[in-house]
């Protein structure tokens, strides 16, 4: 089941028939209360969220959805007609899996929620990779830095797993949207360098370890 929240009655009803035309269950809310109320009864799979929306606003109830262990793990792509960086920046941080501009076209939303949906971790030989003092754990899903946990997003994990996984080698712009976010972006390889960005920050004086590579991507060293 996917939830959409958008309160345009004709954007919303689109996307509702889109999805179940593309063979999903979905369902529509015009605000977040009535969103709300149904999630209580019922967790969906996946959560379109407006972030223009009466009452509390997309942004609030993304940070709400990250903050209950209940819902913390589904996720969520924000539906917004703005475009400027900052609020694309913003609810990367609060934790939203993907976000699409208005206007926007059926076949990328499909292409974006079957992505979002097919996400899966990397799979390789050892549970747990080490470089330095950072050290990341696929069974128990967590991140440590000196001893210390750090908090990442979903697609923040994902990416430091790839990287770590491929120590040494220089990974594109193109080809971490492909690994991590499983389709072409069309050249949004911005949204790299904002998960790169936040990453660094949150590995703290480790965070230099992830080298730019000038006109390429990026690679992780040891030693940095």
């Amino acid at each position: 089941m996917i939830y959409c929240v958008e309160d345009e009655d004709n954007i919303r009803d689109l996307v509702v028939y889109a999805l179940q035309t593309g063979g999903f269950e979905a369902a529509g809310f015009a605000d977040g209360e009535s969103f709300m109320r149904e999630l209580a009864l019922r967790k969906p799979t996946l959560i379109l969220l407006d972030i223009m929306l009466p009452g509390e606003d997309g942004i609030s109830i993304l940070s709400r959805l990250k903050k209950q262990k209940d819902t913390q793990d589904i996720p969520v792509i924000m539906l917004t007609a703005k475009s400027a960086e900052y609020d694309k920046v913003q609810v990367l941080d609060l934790g939203a899996d993907d976000y699409i501009t208005k206007p926007f076209g059926v076949m990328e939303l499909l292409s974006r929620v079957k992505a979002v949906l097919r996400r899966y971790l990397p799979k390789g030989k050892e549970e747990e990779i080490r470089i330095g003092e950072v050290e990341l754990d696929l069974k128990s899903h967590r991140v440590t830095v000196g001893g210390a946990e750090v908090i990442l997003t979903l697609k923040e994990f994902e990416l430091l797993h790839y990287m770590m996984d491929n120590m040494g080698i220089v990974l594109s712009r193109d080809k971490i949207l492909e690994v991590i976010w499983g389709y072409d972006y069309g050249g949004e390889t911005r949204t790299v360098d904002v998960h790169v960005s936040s990453l660094r920050t949150k590995l703290g004086s480790f965070g230099d370890m992830i080298e730019t590579v000038r006109g390429i991507g990026y690679r992780i060293e040891a030693n940095k």
